[in-house]
Formats: C-alpha cells, structure tokens, sequence
C-alpha cells in the first residue's frame, strides 16, 4: 500500500462522520470538534483527491456520487477498525451479548430452547431485543441478529439456520363455505399482521391484489398472532414452522404457499465474531439442525 498517497487520516474520520450523521454540526459533536473543523478537514480531503464530495448547492449538503462511494468504503474500513479494536477490549467482553431477532422467531423458536443455552453456558449474559425493524449492526451494539428472507443483506454476513416458506393462513370457521382460489378471495376477509410490519399488505400486493381488504386490518404482538388467528379472528401471513403443528391439527387451515427460498439467517458484521458470540452461533446451529430432524 502507498501510504504517502492517502489523504490525512483525520479528514477521512471528518467526512465519514458527515456521511454517517449528514451535517457539519452533528459530525463536529461526535467528533468533539467544531462544525468549521469538520468543513476545513472536508475541503481538504477534496482538494487532495480533486473531486467534489459534498453537494453544498442545497440547503442540506448531499453527498455527490463519488462521495458516496467514498463514504461506503470508509464505512466498512472504520467498522472493520472498530470490530478489531473492540474483539480486544477487556471492556466488551464484559458486555452482554446483544440479539436481535423478530418477536414471532422470539417467542415461537428462540425462548424455548434459551434454557439450554443458559445452562451450557451459565457465564454468558444475554439481552434478547425482539423487534420486527431491521436493527444496525454497530461496534458495541447488536452483535447478532436472526433475520428471514433469502439471505442477501448489503454490507452484512448472513448463515442460514432453516428454511421455511412463507404461507397463508386461517382458521377452518372464518373460511368455512367459501371458495378460494385465489389470493383475490381474500380480500374480503379481516387480516392479521405482526405489529411493526407490512406482511399483509405486501403479500397481496405481490400476488396483484390491489384493492383495499374490506374487513380491516389487525396489528398484534408477534407472539399473540398465533391466538388470534387460532381464534378466527383473520387471515395471516406467516413462516410455515410456527403453523405446522395447528395444520397437521386441523386448528388451521393452509391457504396459499410460497415456493421462494426464504428461511431464517444468522446475521453479523463481516469479520471476527467475540467470543461470546461465536459460542451463541455454535449453538443455534446445533439447535436449528435438532429442529429440521423433528419437523
């Protein structure tokens, strides 16, 4: 690497911090220099590479085309900086380890299996944030987060646990004596959809069901979906493994499946997992590969 050719590390530490707070003033308090610092260090960092980085035409400043790319790789150059620094720090591995997950996965995989984990490894302290938002992985934050989709999440690593389709669902006594065919007759019926998420609504939409539903819409915790359409109180969207056991019952009926690889992934930063963390990864796979031997 020619070292004398990059620009001073202190202008890029100035015009990452812009990017990441996306004003001179914000960036200057997390820097704990002033606004004009953060402007002087930026107007240099251009002139050394001679490209404009800054929009400042606006009332806002905007980042120009070069300066996001700049940006996106002093974002994962710093990140990478921190996760190192901190994989050595005494400090965080005193912390607990930090899991984000969706309050279904929560409440229907993860807290039934958390005593077993609690009891191979009493020494590790855990805080559990159950949410349906796409939480950042930062330094000194989330350390993991359990994630469903296809597995692809710009910037992140993401491991498979298990698979399982997405499917729609309801209870035999809301639907009993109707015809359905297709996902249009549907619409009609009330919906149910986990607080914090658009399932129902991007599901019939992605299946060209337009029209508003004419019986409403319910948004309940995740861990009170299951109730409720147990109950006949809507339509719902799910992951397949949480209704299995209420359709093999007859307490459910499977309406539509889809056939899209989706599952659910271990998510995490690129690069070197603290050790906590890494024992919590080790874990969930011996959990999840339990899991497809009972399905």
């Amino acid at each position: 690497m020619d070292w004398l050719s990059l620009p001073p590390l202190t202008a890029l530490r100035a015009f990452a911090a812009l990017a990441e707070t996306g004003g001179t003033v914000a960036a200057g308090d997390r820097l704990n220099v002033s606004h004009a610092a953060v402007s002087q260090q930026i107007k240099q960092l251009e002139a050394h590479i001679g490209l404009a980085l800054v929009d400042r035409s606006g009332r806002q400043l905007r980042l120009t085309a070069e300066g996001q790319y700049l940006a996106d790789a002093l974002s994962l150059g710093f990140g990478a900086i921190a996760r190192a620094v901190e994989s050595l720090s005494q400090r965080n591995s005193e912390r607990p380890l930090q899991i984000s997950t969706t309050p279904s996965f929560a409440a229907h995989w993860l807290m039934p299996c958390l005593g077993d984990f609690r009891h191979r490894h009493p020494d590790i302290d855990l805080m559990i944030d159950p949410t349906p938002r796409l939480v950042a992985l930062e330094p000194s934050g989330i350390d993991i987060a359990i994630r469903y989709g296809p597995g692809k999440w710009p910037g992140l690593e993401a491991e498979l646990l298990f698979s399982s389709p997405i499917v729609a669902v309801a209870a035999p006594r809301l639907i009993e004596g109707r015809r359905i065919e297709e996902p249009s007759d549907l619409a009609d019926l009330p919906w149910l959809q986990e607080f914090g998420t658009n399932e129902a609504s991007d599901w019939l939409r992605r299946r060209g069901v337009t029209r508003e539903r004419a019986a409403g819409l319910m948004q309940v915790p995740g861990n009170l979906l299951l109730d409720g359409l147990r109950d006949g109180q809507g339509v719902a969207v799910t992951v397949l493994d949480w209704v299995r056991q209420d359709i093999a019952a007859g307490r459910l009926r499977l309406l539509f499946q889809d056939h899209e690889d989706s599952g659910y992934h271990v998510v995490a930063r690129p690069g070197v997992l603290r050790p906590a963390a890494r024992t919590f990864v080790v874990w969930l796979r011996r959990m999840a590969r339990q899991h497809s031997v009972a399905q």
